[in-house]
């Protein structure tokens, strides 16, 4: 039987916690709930760690976020030798908040590089202090410092980010919204999720699943610390938090 966890994230990435029951666990002990704080691993970005805690106030560590059989289904994945819960068991969910943020706000940079760099990406993927996106690029006139140039400008400008829906036929008579080249989104569930940035998505609009920061200017200072040659036409750029190091 697939469960569908109601996802509390989507709405307000910035819960810390909240109160959910126990619906299964499935055979290797991951936990599933009727409603999470907890992102799972999808679309670039980690899931997200923290732990339950149980009537008693003893708590569950929570080591890792997935999804199931579907992408509705989110399951906890408790650290080795933690206390099983029951079925039907209240539990107060806490993430780790500081990982999540950071998370947030790479991943928003991450958007932020895909404005300065236009081109089809070929890959992606979010970490705390060292994400990188993959672009098909054939010009290689890019250097470090204008990009990093370019993504600053962005964060000062501290454009508002925010989330809303469309539906299937609205992304299917704008194609250009979706910038993967190789991964689409999901559709047929009639409601694709974008992430904008910017007054009326001024400066970005993208089909995204993940979490984010609430503007630009709370990404903070990031630079470009290296750019990788991947293929002839394909080029990987990492970005980082902080200013860039003096040469």
């Amino acid at each position: 039987m697939v469960h569908k966890t109601e996802t509390l994230f989507r709405d307000d990435a910035y819960l810390r916690t909240a109160e959910a029951k126990v619906v299964a666990i499935n055979d290797r002990g991951g936990i599933i709930l009727d409603r999470t704080i907890f992102y799972a691993t999808s679309g670039g970005q980690p899931g997200d760690t923290g732990y339950l805690e149980r009537a008693d106030g003893s708590h569950i560590a929570i080591a890792a976020t997935i999804t199931g059989e579907t992408k509705e289904e989110i399951i906890h994945v408790p650290a080795p030798e933690q206390a099983a819960p029951t079925i039907g068991e209240h539990v107060k969910l806490a993430i780790d908040w500081e990982r999540r943020h950071l998370l947030m706000r790479m991943h928003a940079a991450c958007h932020l590089l895909t404005v300065v760099c236009p081109f089809p990406i070929t890959g992606a993927s979010v970490a705390e202090d060292d994400s990188r996106v993959d672009f098909d690029i054939p010009d290689v006139s890019f250097t470090k410092e204008d990009v990093t140039a370019g993504l600053m400008e962005l964060v000062r400008a501290d454009h508002p980010i925010f989330t809303r829906l469309i539906s299937d036929e609205e992304l299917a008579a704008n194609p250009g919204l979706v910038k993967s080249k190789n991964v689409r989104p999901p559709v047929g569930t009639g409601k694709i999720r974008l992430v904008c940035i910017g007054e009326n998505a001024s400066v970005d609009s993208q089909p995204c699943g993940g979490t984010h920061v609430k503007s630009t200017g709370e990404v903070g200072e990031i630079h470009i610390g290296k750019i990788e040659k991947k293929g002839r036409e394909n080029r990987r750029f990492r970005i980082r938090f902080g200013p860039m190091p003096a040469a």
